[in-house]
């Protein structure tokens, strides 16, 4: 029902200023008192049932009849009480459960009113005209003010629908971007895992075989490739940790993507046996694209180590006017690109390449080894 308080302080407000202009047009004896008895009801209509009731429910029609009677009633005993009109219809369209039956009880306190004009002054052709003149005037106004006054109640209703719907689908999109962040970041992880530590474990376990067979043969080597066992794990924790703390991989610390790439060549040439080459050098690039670039060059290494049979590798880093390129070229045994692949290796280069707007292509034949090239936007490059 809205401000209970302050239609209470409006219908007291109201009952007193009537009650002024009855004293004020002379009302005396019987006029006063009755004119004072119907204001006194009014009061306690309001306190007793009204300002509690719900709107449109029975109790609020029973308290719209009774305000249209004693409006009626009071004006036949004074006319000053037709002012009573001024709280009448508003207090009539705040009970009404709809528009159609404040209409109707708003026209019900215009007759009303009218009839007790008309009895008041005698019930001629004279005060009937009067009466309707004056109750049109009145009736005309109220549905001016309560219509304009529904429309922005109804106005405000769908604007608070409108914005409980709109809260309702920001926190849907919320819990989308919450889920879709969340599972960016494992795919994130995975990438990052499957490029660094799943690739230093092979290479560990790798190392591993070959201690175990040159301890079996005696082989003098035996003490270097402890040491490279040593060194690959040292690598592998400080790639863990690095993991762990979100930052740039350990091998871009120093000297940029070329000392990098260096450093991952000779390490992986001790580990396999495979020369690898590395060729080309670059203007300064960010540090994004340099972790793009290197996470390609291991696993495009992983690659070779794993499938190719090769004797030689080539990392060959070039840039152009509108491209990062990096080569993963090896003479190994090759295959056939169009064959469905189930690794996660190429297809995981390929996810991390298309974030940053590039590209992977592959080109490879049985027998003449396989050339990897990733190209990334020449717009990463820093000037």
């Amino acid at each position: 029902m809205g401000n209970i308080r302050g239609w209470d302080i409006a219908v007291v407000s109201a009952a007193a200023i009537l009650f002024a202009l009855v004293l004020a047009n002379g009302a005396e004896g019987g006029e006063l008192v009755g004119a004072g008895a119907v204001i006194v009801a009014i009061i306690v209509v309001w306190f007793a049932l009204g300002r509690g009731s719900e709107d449109g429910s029975p109790r609020a029609i029973t308290v719209s009849a009774l305000i249209v009677v004693l409006s009626g009633v009071g004006t036949a005993i004074s006319p000053s009480m037709a002012t009573a009109q001024a709280i009448a219809f508003p207090l009539l369209w705040l009970l009404a459960g709809s528009t159609r039956a404040a209409v109707v009880a708003n026209v019900s306190l215009a007759v009303s009113v009218g009839t007790g004009y008309f009895l008041y002054l005698g019930g001629t052709w004279s005060a009937l005209s009067q009466a309707v003149v004056i109750e049109a005037i009145s009736l005309a106004g109220s549905f001016a003010i309560g219509f304009w006054i529904t429309r922005i109640s109804e106005e405000s209703a769908e604007r608070a629908r409108l914005i409980d719907e709109l809260r309702e689908t920001q926190a849907q999109l919320e819990a989308v971007s919450r889920d879709a962040g969340a599972m960016g970041e494992r795919e994130r992880l995975a990438r990052e895992i499957h490029d660094t530590i799943a690739q230093d474990l092979t290479g560990l376990v790798l190392l591993a075989q070959r201690t175990r067979r040159e301890l079996v043969s005696g082989s003098p080597t035996v003490g270097e490739t402890v040491d490279l066992l040593e060194d690959s794990a040292r690598t592998a924790l400080a790639e863990t940790r690095s993991l762990v703390a979100a930052s740039a991989p350990v091998a871009l610390a120093e000297g940029g993507i070329r000392a990098a790439l260096d450093r991952l060549a000779s390490r992986f040439g001790r580990e396999t046996g495979i020369v690898v080459g590395v060729v080309g050098e670059t203007p300064p690039l960010d540090r994004d694209t340099e972790v793009v670039l290197l996470r390609c060059a291991q696993e495009g290494l992983a690659n070779v180590r794993k499938h190719s049979a090769a004797s030689n590798a080539t990392l060959e880093l070039t840039v152009d006017e509108t491209s990062v390129t990096l080569i993963v070229r090896d003479d190994g045994d090759g295959f056939d690109p169009a064959l469905e692949n189930d690794g996660f290796g190429l297809s995981g280069m390929r996810d991390r390449l298309t974030l940053v707007g590039g590209t992977l292509a592959i080109a490879s034949s049985p027998g003449v080894g396989t050339s990897l090239t990733a190209t990334l936007p020449r717009s990463a490059v820093l000037a």
